[in-house]
Protein backbone atom coordinates (compact mmCIF):
# COMPACT_ATOMS: atom_id res chain seq x y z
CA UNK A 1 0.00 0.00 0.00
CA UNK A 2 1.76 3.20 -0.98
CA UNK A 3 0.97 6.24 1.35
CA UNK A 4 2.39 10.13 1.09
CA UNK A 5 2.74 12.67 3.46
CA UNK A 6 1.79 15.96 1.07
CA UNK A 7 3.52 19.21 3.32
CA UNK A 8 1.94 22.24 2.44
CA UNK A 9 -1.89 23.44 1.97
CA UNK A 10 -1.77 26.36 -0.29
CA UNK A 11 -2.79 26.42 -3.85
CA UNK A 12 0.02 24.47 -5.14
CA UNK A 13 -1.26 21.98 -2.31
CA UNK A 14 -5.01 22.10 -3.19
CA UNK A 15 -3.72 20.61 -6.72
CA UNK A 16 -1.78 18.01 -5.43
CA UNK A 17 -3.56 16.80 -2.95
CA UNK A 18 -6.62 16.41 -5.87
CA UNK A 19 -4.44 14.86 -8.53
CA UNK A 20 -3.16 12.36 -6.37
CA UNK A 21 -6.52 11.38 -5.27
CA UNK A 22 -7.39 10.68 -8.85
CA UNK A 23 -5.04 8.20 -9.44
CA UNK A 24 -6.30 5.55 -6.69
CA UNK A 25 -4.22 3.41 -8.43
CA UNK A 26 -1.05 4.39 -7.54
CA UNK A 27 -2.03 6.45 -4.17
CA UNK A 28 -3.86 4.47 -1.53
CA UNK A 29 -3.29 6.59 1.16
CA UNK A 30 -3.03 10.40 1.20
CA UNK A 31 -1.90 12.47 4.27
CA UNK A 32 -1.72 16.48 4.15
CA UNK A 33 -0.21 18.74 6.49
CA UNK A 34 0.24 22.30 7.03
CA UNK A 35 0.85 24.66 10.38
CA UNK A 36 -2.96 25.75 9.81
CA UNK A 37 -4.56 22.64 9.55
CA UNK A 38 -7.99 24.35 9.10
CA UNK A 39 -6.34 24.64 5.40
CA UNK A 40 -5.67 20.93 5.30
CA UNK A 41 -9.21 20.02 6.72
CA UNK A 42 -10.94 22.54 3.78
CA UNK A 43 -8.39 20.40 1.19
CA UNK A 44 -9.67 17.56 2.29
CA UNK A 45 -13.50 18.19 1.79
CA UNK A 46 -13.03 19.87 -1.62
CA UNK A 47 -10.64 16.41 -2.48
CA UNK A 48 -13.36 13.71 -0.73
CA UNK A 49 -16.67 15.98 -2.76
CA UNK A 50 -15.00 15.20 -6.26
CA UNK A 51 -13.31 12.32 -5.93
CA UNK A 52 -14.91 10.33 -3.00
CA UNK A 53 -11.71 9.87 -1.87
CA UNK A 54 -10.97 10.83 2.47
CA UNK A 55 -7.69 11.99 3.01
CA UNK A 56 -6.24 12.18 6.31
CA UNK A 57 -4.91 15.61 7.63
CA UNK A 58 -1.90 17.17 10.40
CA UNK A 59 -0.89 20.24 12.08
CA UNK A 60 2.51 20.66 11.44
CA UNK A 61 5.55 23.33 11.56
CA UNK A 62 7.85 22.12 8.91
CA UNK A 63 10.49 24.52 10.45
CA UNK A 64 10.66 21.98 13.66
CA UNK A 65 12.55 19.00 12.02
CA UNK A 66 11.78 16.82 15.25
CA UNK A 67 8.58 17.21 15.14
CA UNK A 68 8.17 16.52 11.05
CA UNK A 69 9.97 12.94 11.94
CA UNK A 70 7.51 12.15 14.68
CA UNK A 71 5.12 12.96 12.08
CA UNK A 72 6.47 10.99 9.37
CA UNK A 73 7.11 8.17 11.75
CA UNK A 74 3.35 8.14 12.85
CA UNK A 75 1.99 8.05 8.94
CA UNK A 76 4.80 5.75 7.54
CA UNK A 77 5.08 7.49 4.30
CA UNK A 78 6.78 5.75 1.61
CA UNK A 79 7.46 9.73 -0.01
CA UNK A 80 7.03 13.34 1.48
CA UNK A 81 5.72 15.66 -1.18
CA UNK A 82 7.21 19.14 -0.48
CA UNK A 83 4.99 21.88 -1.45
CA UNK A 84 5.80 24.21 1.93
CA UNK A 85 8.11 27.05 1.16
CA UNK A 86 11.22 27.01 -0.45
CA UNK A 87 12.42 28.26 2.89
CA UNK A 88 11.72 24.63 4.47
CA UNK A 89 13.22 22.75 1.85
CA UNK A 90 16.41 21.66 4.02
CA UNK A 91 14.75 20.84 6.86
CA UNK A 92 12.22 18.41 5.18
CA UNK A 93 15.23 16.86 3.38
CA UNK A 94 16.85 16.20 7.12
CA UNK A 95 13.16 14.72 7.90
CA UNK A 96 13.59 12.22 5.05
CA UNK A 97 17.07 11.82 6.36
CA UNK A 98 16.35 10.56 9.81
CA UNK A 99 12.89 8.61 8.89
CA UNK A 100 14.27 6.76 5.49
CA UNK A 101 12.13 8.29 2.94
CA UNK A 102 12.07 9.57 -0.26
CA UNK A 103 11.73 13.43 -0.84
CA UNK A 104 10.17 15.33 -3.86
CA UNK A 105 9.68 19.27 -3.71
CA UNK A 106 8.71 22.00 -6.81
CA UNK A 107 11.09 24.31 -6.03
CA UNK A 108 14.53 24.99 -4.33
CA UNK A 109 15.87 25.97 -1.27
CA UNK A 110 16.39 29.59 -0.49
CA UNK A 111 17.40 31.47 2.69
CA UNK A 112 15.19 33.72 4.45
CA UNK A 113 17.42 36.49 4.97
CA UNK A 114 18.98 36.61 0.49
CA UNK A 115 16.70 36.16 -2.22
CA UNK A 116 19.55 34.30 -3.56
CA UNK A 117 18.06 30.68 -5.08
CA UNK A 118 20.41 27.90 -6.26
CA UNK A 119 21.09 24.30 -6.09
CA UNK A 120 24.06 24.30 -4.07
CA UNK A 121 23.04 23.45 -0.26
CA UNK A 122 20.16 20.58 -1.61
CA UNK A 123 23.24 19.25 -4.61
CA UNK A 124 25.40 19.37 -1.27
CA UNK A 125 22.88 16.69 0.27
CA UNK A 126 23.74 13.69 -2.50
CA UNK A 127 26.44 12.12 -0.67
CA UNK A 128 24.04 11.64 2.97
CA UNK A 129 20.56 10.40 0.57
CA UNK A 130 23.30 8.04 -1.54
CA UNK A 131 24.26 5.87 1.37
CA UNK A 132 21.02 6.44 2.82
CA UNK A 133 19.50 4.25 -0.43
CA UNK A 134 17.64 7.04 -0.88
CA UNK A 135 15.84 8.90 -3.50
CA UNK A 136 15.12 12.95 -3.65
CA UNK A 137 14.08 14.53 -6.61
CA UNK A 138 14.46 18.44 -7.18
CA UNK A 139 11.95 20.94 -8.86
CA UNK A 140 9.13 18.60 -9.69
CA UNK A 141 6.85 21.49 -11.01
CA UNK A 142 6.76 23.03 -14.24
CA UNK A 143 9.43 25.61 -14.30
CA UNK A 144 11.48 24.00 -12.86
CA UNK A 145 10.28 20.42 -13.68
CA UNK A 146 8.25 20.40 -17.08
CA UNK A 147 10.28 22.76 -18.60
CA UNK A 148 13.68 20.62 -17.36
CA UNK A 149 11.76 17.49 -19.08
CA UNK A 150 11.30 19.12 -22.15
CA UNK A 151 14.90 19.68 -22.78
CA UNK A 152 15.59 16.34 -21.71
CA UNK A 153 13.03 14.66 -24.33
CA UNK A 154 14.04 17.00 -27.07
CA UNK A 155 17.95 15.77 -26.29
CA UNK A 156 16.85 12.16 -26.90
CA UNK A 157 14.35 12.40 -29.59
CA UNK A 158 15.67 15.49 -31.58
CA UNK A 159 19.15 16.17 -31.19
CA UNK A 160 22.77 14.82 -30.97
CA UNK A 161 23.48 18.17 -29.17
CA UNK A 162 21.53 21.52 -27.99
CA UNK A 163 23.18 24.28 -28.01
CA UNK A 164 20.45 27.37 -27.31
CA UNK A 165 18.06 27.27 -25.04
CA UNK A 166 15.10 30.08 -24.46
CA UNK A 167 12.19 28.86 -21.80
CA UNK A 168 9.68 31.31 -21.81
CA UNK A 169 6.83 31.68 -19.44
CA UNK A 170 3.79 33.50 -20.37
CA UNK A 171 0.55 33.70 -18.36
CA UNK A 172 -2.19 34.99 -20.31
CA UNK A 173 -4.98 35.39 -17.97
CA UNK A 174 -6.49 38.09 -16.07
CA UNK A 175 -7.90 37.77 -12.70
CA UNK A 176 -9.75 41.21 -12.35
CA UNK A 177 -7.49 42.66 -9.39
CA UNK A 178 -5.15 45.99 -9.36
CA UNK A 179 -2.19 44.17 -7.93
CA UNK A 180 -1.74 40.20 -7.58
CA UNK A 181 0.69 37.43 -7.78
CA UNK A 182 -0.42 34.33 -9.07
CA UNK A 183 1.86 32.38 -6.70
CA UNK A 184 3.02 33.34 -2.98
CA UNK A 185 3.56 36.96 -2.84
CA UNK A 186 6.80 36.78 -1.01
CA UNK A 187 8.25 34.03 -3.59
CA UNK A 188 7.06 36.05 -6.75
CA UNK A 189 8.46 39.30 -5.46
CA UNK A 190 11.53 38.23 -4.44
CA UNK A 191 12.53 36.19 -7.70
CA UNK A 192 11.14 38.73 -10.27
CA UNK A 193 13.59 41.28 -8.11
CA UNK A 194 16.30 39.94 -7.64
CA UNK A 195 19.37 40.19 -10.19
CA UNK A 196 19.18 38.12 -13.55
CA UNK A 197 21.56 35.93 -14.62
CA UNK A 198 21.91 33.81 -17.86
CA UNK A 199 24.61 31.15 -19.42
CA UNK A 200 26.58 31.89 -22.50
CA UNK A 201 29.68 30.83 -23.17
CA UNK A 202 30.39 28.46 -20.18
CA UNK A 203 29.65 31.06 -17.30
CA UNK A 204 26.50 32.78 -16.05
CA UNK A 205 26.17 36.22 -16.95
CA UNK A 206 25.12 38.92 -14.51
CA UNK A 207 22.63 41.90 -15.53
CA UNK A 208 20.01 44.16 -13.64
CA UNK A 209 17.01 42.05 -13.04
CA UNK A 210 14.25 42.62 -16.21
CA UNK A 211 16.47 44.74 -18.34
CA UNK A 212 16.13 42.72 -21.17
CA UNK A 213 12.83 41.92 -22.69
CA UNK A 214 11.17 41.82 -26.20
CA UNK A 215 7.78 40.93 -27.73
CA UNK A 216 6.65 37.21 -27.70
CA UNK A 217 3.02 35.71 -29.85
CA UNK A 218 2.07 32.74 -28.52
CA UNK A 219 0.49 30.05 -31.08
CA UNK A 220 -3.13 28.80 -30.67
CA UNK A 221 -4.12 32.25 -29.99
CA UNK A 222 -3.21 32.95 -26.68
CA UNK A 223 -1.95 36.20 -28.04
CA UNK A 224 1.38 38.67 -27.80
CA UNK A 225 3.19 39.56 -24.88
CA UNK A 226 6.20 41.02 -23.96
CA UNK A 227 8.18 38.66 -21.92
CA UNK A 228 11.84 39.82 -19.45
CA UNK A 229 14.71 38.01 -19.04
CA UNK A 230 15.21 36.66 -15.45
CA UNK A 231 17.24 33.93 -13.44
CA UNK A 232 15.38 30.89 -12.61
CA UNK A 233 16.85 27.82 -11.26
CA UNK A 234 16.46 25.24 -13.78
CA UNK A 235 19.11 26.81 -15.88
CA UNK A 236 21.61 25.99 -13.30
CA UNK A 237 21.11 22.26 -13.13
CA UNK A 238 20.37 22.36 -16.82
CA UNK A 239 23.96 23.55 -18.33
CA UNK A 240 25.46 21.60 -15.77
CA UNK A 241 24.00 18.34 -16.88
CA UNK A 242 23.90 19.21 -20.46
CA UNK A 243 27.00 20.69 -21.04
CA UNK A 244 27.03 21.38 -24.93
CA UNK A 245 24.45 23.84 -24.02
CA UNK A 246 26.28 27.20 -25.35
CA UNK A 247 23.04 29.80 -23.87
CA UNK A 248 20.23 29.66 -21.82
CA UNK A 249 17.67 31.94 -20.81
CA UNK A 250 14.23 31.95 -18.73
CA UNK A 251 11.60 34.60 -19.89
CA UNK A 252 8.39 35.93 -18.22
CA UNK A 253 5.63 37.67 -19.11
CA UNK A 254 4.96 41.06 -17.19
CA UNK A 255 1.66 43.16 -17.83
CA UNK A 256 2.67 46.89 -17.62
CA UNK A 257 0.01 47.58 -14.79
CA UNK A 258 2.13 44.48 -12.56
CA UNK A 259 5.33 46.17 -13.33
CA UNK A 260 4.30 49.65 -12.48
CA UNK A 261 2.70 48.55 -9.10
CA UNK A 262 5.81 46.40 -8.55
CA UNK A 263 8.11 49.61 -9.18
CA UNK A 264 5.77 52.00 -6.73
CA UNK A 265 6.25 49.10 -4.00
CA UNK A 266 9.76 48.64 -4.52
CA UNK A 267 10.61 52.19 -4.22
CA UNK A 268 8.41 53.13 -0.89
CA UNK A 269 10.56 49.92 0.46
CA UNK A 270 7.37 47.23 0.82
CA UNK A 271 9.28 44.87 -0.96
CA UNK A 272 12.65 44.96 1.50
CA UNK A 273 13.21 41.42 3.28
CA UNK A 274 15.36 43.04 6.28
CA UNK A 275 13.30 43.81 9.28
CA UNK A 276 12.23 47.02 10.41
CA UNK A 277 11.03 48.04 14.02
CA UNK A 278 7.32 49.34 13.40
CA UNK A 279 5.05 50.07 16.69
CA UNK A 280 7.84 48.65 18.76
CA UNK A 281 7.64 45.49 16.84
CA UNK A 282 10.12 43.71 14.41
CA UNK A 283 8.32 43.22 11.08
CA UNK A 284 9.85 42.00 7.24
CA UNK A 285 7.72 44.71 4.51
CA UNK A 286 7.31 42.04 2.11
CA UNK A 287 5.88 39.42 3.98
CA UNK A 288 3.15 42.74 5.29
CA UNK A 289 2.84 42.79 1.74
CA UNK A 290 1.82 39.33 1.44
CA UNK A 291 -0.20 39.46 4.32
CA UNK A 292 -2.16 42.54 2.85
CA UNK A 293 -2.53 41.50 -0.78
CA UNK A 294 -5.07 38.88 -2.17
CA UNK A 295 -4.36 35.34 -1.46
CA UNK A 296 -3.67 33.53 -4.63
CA UNK A 297 -5.75 30.18 -3.93
CA UNK A 298 -8.76 32.49 -3.99
CA UNK A 299 -7.82 34.35 -7.45
CA UNK A 300 -9.51 31.39 -9.67
CA UNK A 301 -12.75 31.96 -8.74
CA UNK A 302 -12.06 35.28 -11.32
CA UNK A 303 -8.99 34.39 -13.31
CA UNK A 304 -10.05 34.10 -17.03
CA UNK A 305 -7.73 33.22 -20.23
CA UNK A 306 -4.41 30.67 -20.80
CA UNK A 307 -1.26 30.11 -19.81
CA UNK A 308 1.27 29.34 -22.35
CA UNK A 309 4.94 27.90 -21.29
CA UNK A 310 7.65 26.06 -23.12
CA UNK A 311 10.94 25.49 -24.71
CA UNK A 312 12.55 26.75 -28.09
CA UNK A 313 15.36 24.55 -28.37
CA UNK A 314 18.13 24.42 -31.14
CA UNK A 315 21.04 22.06 -31.62
CA UNK A 316 21.81 19.85 -34.39
CA UNK A 317 20.74 16.39 -35.71
CA UNK A 318 22.89 14.56 -37.78
CA UNK A 319 25.05 17.10 -39.01
CA UNK A 320 22.58 19.51 -39.76
CA UNK A 321 21.16 22.52 -37.61
CA UNK A 322 17.48 22.09 -36.13
CA UNK A 323 15.41 23.78 -33.45
CA UNK A 324 12.12 23.05 -32.14
CA UNK A 325 9.45 24.50 -30.07
CA UNK A 326 8.11 22.27 -27.09
CA UNK A 327 5.11 24.05 -25.38
CA UNK A 328 1.90 23.57 -23.26
CA UNK A 329 -0.89 25.55 -23.32
CA UNK A 330 -3.39 25.45 -19.84
CA UNK A 331 -6.93 27.30 -19.32
CA UNK A 332 -7.28 29.10 -15.64
CA UNK A 333 -11.16 28.29 -16.09
CA UNK A 334 -10.49 24.74 -16.61
CA UNK A 335 -8.45 24.13 -14.13
CA UNK A 336 -10.69 25.99 -11.31
CA UNK A 337 -13.84 23.80 -13.10
CA UNK A 338 -11.55 20.21 -11.98
CA UNK A 339 -10.00 21.47 -8.84
CA UNK A 340 -10.96 24.49 -7.77
CA UNK A 341 -7.46 26.54 -8.88
CA UNK A 342 -6.26 28.51 -10.73
CA UNK A 343 -3.69 27.71 -13.99
CA UNK A 344 -0.20 28.55 -12.16
CA UNK A 345 -1.23 26.57 -9.26
CA UNK A 346 -2.38 23.88 -11.89
CA UNK A 347 0.78 24.18 -13.41
CA UNK A 348 3.06 23.33 -10.48
CA UNK A 349 0.59 20.68 -8.50
CA UNK A 350 0.33 18.58 -12.22
CA UNK A 351 3.78 17.68 -12.65
CA UNK A 352 4.43 17.20 -8.43
CA UNK A 353 2.08 14.45 -8.48
CA UNK A 354 3.12 13.07 -11.29
CA UNK A 355 6.76 12.81 -10.42
CA UNK A 356 5.22 11.14 -6.98
CA UNK A 357 3.76 8.86 -9.24
CA UNK A 358 6.89 7.87 -11.35
CA UNK A 359 8.20 7.30 -8.22
CA UNK A 360 5.80 5.10 -6.51
CA UNK A 361 5.68 3.32 -8.86
CA UNK A 362 9.71 2.72 -9.37
CA UNK A 363 10.08 4.29 -12.93
CA UNK A 364 11.99 7.05 -11.37
CA UNK A 365 14.63 5.38 -9.27
CA UNK A 366 17.82 5.81 -7.85
CA UNK A 367 20.17 6.69 -4.93
CA UNK A 368 20.98 10.63 -4.70
CA UNK A 369 19.52 13.93 -5.22
CA UNK A 370 18.27 14.24 -9.02
CA UNK A 371 17.23 16.94 -10.78
CA UNK A 372 14.47 16.37 -13.48
CA UNK A 373 16.61 16.10 -16.35
CA UNK A 374 18.28 13.55 -15.34
CA UNK A 375 15.79 10.61 -15.63
CA UNK A 376 14.29 8.95 -18.38
CA UNK A 377 11.45 11.83 -19.76
CA UNK A 378 9.81 9.30 -22.28
CA UNK A 379 7.53 7.96 -18.82
CA UNK A 380 6.89 11.26 -17.43
CA UNK A 381 6.03 13.45 -20.68
CA UNK A 382 3.55 10.19 -21.45
CA UNK A 383 1.62 11.24 -18.31
CA UNK A 384 1.59 14.65 -18.95
CA UNK A 385 -0.67 14.32 -21.61
CA UNK A 386 -2.94 11.78 -19.37
CA UNK A 387 -2.72 14.56 -16.40
CA UNK A 388 -3.65 17.54 -18.29
CA UNK A 389 -0.73 19.17 -19.17
CA UNK A 390 -0.88 17.97 -22.74
CA UNK A 391 2.45 19.31 -24.87
CA UNK A 392 2.96 20.13 -28.11
CA UNK A 393 6.29 20.17 -30.46
CA UNK A 394 6.34 21.63 -33.25
CA UNK A 395 9.87 22.30 -35.88
CA UNK A 396 11.53 25.38 -36.46
CA UNK A 397 14.04 27.15 -38.51
CA UNK A 398 17.13 27.86 -36.56
CA UNK A 399 16.28 31.86 -37.59
CA UNK A 400 12.39 31.57 -36.29
CA UNK A 401 14.54 30.25 -32.94
CA UNK A 402 16.71 33.13 -32.92
CA UNK A 403 14.04 35.50 -33.34
CA UNK A 404 11.52 33.81 -30.91
CA UNK A 405 8.74 33.07 -34.02
CA UNK A 406 7.23 30.08 -33.39
CA UNK A 407 4.56 30.21 -35.75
Amino acid sequence: MNTVLIIGAGGVGHVVANKCAQMADTFHNIHLASRTVAKCDAIATDVKSRTGRSIITHAIDADDIEATVALINSVKPQLLINVALPYQDLNLMEACLKTGVNYLDTANYEPHDVAKFEYSWQWAYQERFQQAGLYALLGSGFDPGVTNVYTAWALKHCFDEIHTLDIIDVNGGDHGKPFATNFNPEINIREVTAECRHWENGAFIHTPPMSQHQSFTCPDGVGTYEIYRMYHEELESLVKHIPTIRRAQFWMSFSPNYLKHLEVLQNVGMTRIDPVIYNGMEIIPLQFLKAVLPNPGDLGKSTKGQTCIGNIISGVKDGKRKAVYIYNICDHESCFREVGSQAISYTTGVPAAIGAKLILEGKWSGNGVFNMEQNDPDPFMEELNKRGLPWNCIELTPEQAEHFVVF
